[in-house]
């Protein structure tokens, strides 16, 4: 019997008498694998939890650790390293010290994607063929490593599950490595399967409204290519439309069905009757109540009644809506009808309107046409008494790519509105209304943002006299120029301030948040409204404020020094609904 092996016996023995003591223990290994290591070792996890082993179980401990060393640097693309560990006794206590040499570490030498089914056949493919070969992650002369060759897999599964192949699969899989060389040999066989195409939606759970809401807000025609996108813009449509809570939106990938997948709609209904209530405050139009009815299946059609009734300290309304499901085409037709009563800065306005409204969303763009009847009571002081009525024509264009998010940090929101009145169509004057409003969002660092906004209005007549105020324009306000009182920026006269032709209003407001919900802000806008382009004269306002992302929605505050009235001024705003 070998002397040393009589030695490692007769130590173990000596051992195995003494009672358990802590255990200590060293890893010797470059620093970018050390971490991995005292993460993962057997032994270094004993002796992080505080244990006491007794010597059996620090012998098991550390052969147990150097073969799972071993694992561990073969994930990394070491596959011939050299693991020494020297266990002694230092007092009464274990010490357990590892000197550990990665050794070469293997790279990708090759990789070769073999593609089966339609991907193979088809030769329109020969794009998506490249795609997927261009984003296949590990590339000749990466190091091989375990992470990276299981995502690299997974990655090029993922643009052909989005587009037209949902069933594609990894038949096989191989890395072959060549220890002498230290390369790694990839190999994997991709069958795409069958190209997928659309049948017509299988639904369920539609028990109070029409089967017809939800096929026509189908983004996708049967016979169209699969794409996972439509299925998550069909979903959303349905979940936005007002009479889902819920919506689930999926296809079973079963190559036999490729002709004509159906689509499997499965939602959960909204009640046909709603009552809300909603309490705000803003330092534009002051304390805000509100209440709202709507039932969103009359006469059995889904069809959508909405009654609102809303009370400010500077302004009050009442409206009512009937609004229909949107049709195949995409489109959503509306007819309603509001009364108004405003007393803003000294102007104070009654008017009724009737509207007929035809909507539709279009991705990130929304378009609306419509054609409004308003009759108005303007009065300022003794200065001003008249009555206004107008038929005008209108189109809206909106454009949003900032998401849902209450602070949006990258995107824009921009909205182009257009419409006009004939004097020989009951309205009393002939009037062209343009307007525009522009906001840019652009991250700023990983917890700011800038947002930058500009807006313009114009109104082409001969006289302001008899078009209603809501088609002319004032300045000044929460969302205008902060540091002057709400729509106080106009034509001046003796009993207030009256609305005008033309409107230039921007703003730069820079972000931060501190975390998830605070967030502070410095700004500067400027702007004015005027009967004249040469009249003009933009007003400034500088100041700051705190931002907080509440439950129910966006808290601002901000404090604004005017600098044409040298004043500060403070704008909040704060909105909660039942």
């Amino acid at each position: 019997m070998p002397a040393r092996f009589c030695k490692t016996v007769l130590f173990l023995a000596a051992l195995a008498a003494m009672p358990a003591h802590a255990l200590t223990v060293e890893v010797q290994a470059p620093d970018e694998l050390k971490a991995l290591l005292t993460q993962h070792l057997e032994t270094v996890r004993a002796a992080r939890s505080g244990e006491k082993p007794d010597a059996e179980e620090v012998a098991r401990l550390q052969r147990q650790s150097e073969l799972t060393a071993h694992d561990l640097l073969a994930t990394e693309g070491y596959f011939s390293p050299q693991v020494e560990s020297t266990l002694e006794q230092v007092g009464d206590d274990w010490r357990l010290d590892y000197r550990i040499d990665p050794g070469p570490r293997t790279t990708v030498r090759s990789v070769a994607l073999v593609f089966e089914g339609a991907l193979k056949t088809r030769a329109d493919t020969a794009g998506l063929r490249g795609r997927v070969e261009r984003g296949f992650s590990l590339r000749q002369g990466m190091p091989f490593r375990q992470a990276d060759w299981s995502a690299a897999k997974l990655g090029v599964l993922r643009p052909l599950l989005a587009s037209t192949y949902p069933a594609a699969r990894l038949v096989t899989s191989e890395a072959r490595i060549d220890p002498a060389t230290r390369a790694a040999d990839l190999t994997l066989t991709i069958d795409s399967g069958p190209a997928f195409f659309y049948g017509e939606p299988v639904v369920s759970g539609a028990r109070r409204y029409p089967e017809t809401i939800i096929r026509n807000l189908n983004p996708v025609k049967p016979g169209k290519p699969f794409r996972q996108q439509d299925l998550l813009d069909y979903q959303l449509a349905l979940e936005a439309s007002g009479y889902y809570t819920h919506a689930t939106v999926h296809i079973e990938p079963d190559p036999a069905l490729a002709a004509a997948v159906p689509v499997l709609v499965d939602v959960v209904e909204r009640p046909e009757k709603r009552f809300s209530v909603g309490v705000g405050v803003s330092t534009d139009t002051g304390a805000r109540l509100q209440t709202g009815w709507l039932m969103r299946n009359i006469a059995d059609r889904g069809l959508r009644l909405k009654l609102d009734a809303r009370i400010e300290t500077t302004q009050q309304s009442g409206a009512a809506e009937l609004a229909w499901p949107r049709t195949s085409s995409g489109y959503e037709n509306s007819l309603g009808a509001q009364l108004k009563h405003e007393d803003i800065k000294g102007q104070k306005t009654r008017s009724t309107l009737a509207v007929a409204k035809r909507s539709r969303t279009r991705g990130q763009i929304e378009t609306t046409l419509s054609l409004q009847y308003q009759t108005e009571q303007q009065s300022i002081g003794d200065v001003l008494n008249a009555r206004n009525q107008a038929l005008t024509a209108n189109y809206a264009w909106t454009q949003r790519t900032v998401g849902h998010a209450f602070y949006p940090r990258r995107g824009h929101v921009l909205t182009l509105q257009g419409g006009g009145a004939a004097a020989a169509l009951l309205s009393d004057t002939n009037f062209i209304r343009l307007y525009a409003r522009h906001t840019q969002y652009f991250p700023a660092g990983p917890h700011g943002r800038l947002i930058l906004r500009g807006e313009f209005g114009s109104v082409l007549a001969d006289t302001r006299d008899g078009i209603p105020t809501d088609f002319l324009f004032r300045a000044g306000g929460d969302n205008s120029v902060r540091g002057y009182a709400y729509q106080s920026l106009g034509h001046a006269l003796a009993g207030g301030v009256e609305s005008v032709r033309y409107l230039a209003t921007g703003s730069a407001e820079y972000n931060y948040f501190f975390n998830s919900d605070w967030g502070m802000a410095l700004f500067v806008d400027g702007g004015d409204a005027a009967d004249v382009p040469g009249r003009l004269s933009p007003v400034f306002g500088y100041g700051f404020g705190a931002r907080y992302r509440s439950p129910v929605g966006p808290v601002n505050l901000d404090l604004a020094y005017g600098e044409a009235t040298r004043q500060f001024r403070l704008h909040f705003s704060l909105g909660v609904s039942f």
